[in-house]
């Protein structure tokens, strides 16, 4: 058997659970959500496996028979699970009670959100602190305000990061040798278009044009280009393009399954800032699927022939790439401190911020993502910039680089290797 490799959300759900009834654990399919309630699950109801989803549509009281915690795995193959489990919490409001996981959210919507019952928990693929042992910075630390010294040294080169893109953050995939584990990603996307779609229901019937669609949205990673220059740039050139309604239910149907998560832009509530764009970043779930999407490897990023045509991409592939692989890693960490992450971009584009990691009270972290392994004033220009207009708001400022120390500039503005970076 594989041994378990220990995740950030452990601790979320380990705190939760000593005061909530009911979690669940939400994510795209193979993050590992299964794997991490089973370890704490004593009853197990796995609805992936129809016999058993036969059973329980006819008797569905049987979901909530067994001893506690009841792990309802892939819950949304089942939506009654979901009231079941709050009406039984209701009834009995006891802590670890039942964990749902599940990798879509389903079409028929529950008759109650489960607000103040059901407590819902994102896990989303391995973040970089999960996959390697190098971590010295905590985004808590870094969300004190206390500007905290920065310290620890990165084995890590350019082509580890390529590599660790293409490697991808699901647990059960990563492990592969190389070859195996470009069929698995690739088969993943398949069955995320051929066959998971149909298990929700939805009347997506051109798979071809679905498929191009998911294509054209990796190619336009980690930028803000418009929708219209997406579902162009996926219409060959002798097709009219897809309606706009169309698109539409693309996006919807990818989010309901979270294979994509956009990155919105930051709207603050404690500072003045005006001309901010509202646009969201492009993001995948792991940026393996836009890698395998595009068909291509750590090689061709590194050799930069991997340039896609899209609107509005500052730099190359690998840049864009690494950034949206700093996005899942940031959201992770961002998520175990109760923060938020966004972008900054001003309408115009004269100033831009990659990540805006806001702590409850509206103060946040500035943090810029940069290939480069050495930083010079340029790259922390925009960082300034925002000091200047939010001044005590900005708790702390960093660039998160591929080079191999971590230390602070003599204008306080932190420099991080991403491998050094965590929770």
């Amino acid at each position: 058997m594989e041994q378990y490799q220990p995740r950030i959300v452990d601790t979320e759900l380990d705190i939760l659970s000593a005061g909530v009834p009911a979690i669940s654990i939400e994510g795209p399919r193979a993050v590992g959500k299964t794997e991490t309630a089973l370890r704490r699950a004593r009853t197990v109801h796995r609805l992936d496996d129809s016999a058993r989803l036969a059973v329980i549509r006819g008797d569905p009281e049987r979901l909530l028979v067994g001893e506690p915690p009841i792990l309802i795995d892939e819950w949304q193959r089942y939506p009654a699970s979901w009231d079941l489990v709050r009406r039984r919490v209701d009834a009995d409001p006891r802590t670890a009670r039942f964990l749902l996981t599940g990798s879509a959210a389903p079409t028929t919507t529950p008759t109650h959100s489960g607000a103040g019952r059901i407590v819902t928990l994102r896990m989303r693929p391995m973040s970089l602190a999960e996959r390697l042992a190098e971590p010295t910075v905590s985004m808590a630390e870094l969300l004190s305000g206390h500007r905290p010294p920065l310290a620890g040294a990165s084995t890590m080169k350019l082509s580890d990061y390529a590599m660790e893109i293409e490697r991808s953050g699901f647990p059960a995939i990563r492990g592969f040798d190389r070859h195996l584990r470009e069929r698995q990603i690739s088969s993943y996307l398949d069955r995320v278009v051929e066959h998971d779609i149909d298990e929700l229901g939805i009347g997506l019937r051109d798979r071809a044009s679905l498929r191009r669609w998911l294509e054209a949205f990796a190619a336009a990673t980690a930028t803000t280009a418009a929708y219209t220059s997406i579902r162009d740039a996926a219409t060959p050139g002798s097709g009219d393009p897809p309606s706009m309604a169309t698109v539409t239910a693309y996006r919807r149907v990818f989010e309901q399954m979270w294979i994509t998560e956009e990155l919105p832009a930051w709207l603050p509530t404690r500072s003045r800032l005006r001309r901010l764009a509202a646009s969201p970043k492009h993001h995948l779930a792991d940026p393996a699927l836009a890698m395998s999407s595009l068909g291509i490897d750590a090689e061709a990023l590194l050799d930069g022939i991997a340039t896609p045509q899209v609107t509005q991409r500052d730099g190359t592939l690998l840049g864009s790439l690494f950034e949206s692989l700093m996005t899942l890693s940031v959201r992770v960490y961002a998520q175990a401190c109760r923060a938020r992450v966004s972008h900054l971009r001003t309408r115009g584009g004269e100033h831009e911020v990659d990540l805006i990691v806001e702590r409850r009270d509206g103060r946040v972290v500035a943090l810029e993502v940069k290939l480069t392994a050495a930083v010079n004033d340029n790259d922390v220009r925009h960082l300034r910039w925002l000091a200047d207009r939010i001044g005590d708001n900005l708790l702390d400022a960093a660039v998160i680089t591929t080079g191999t120390e971590a230390y602070r500039r003599q204008d306080g503005i932190g420099v991080i290797p991403a491998a050094l970076l965590t929770a």
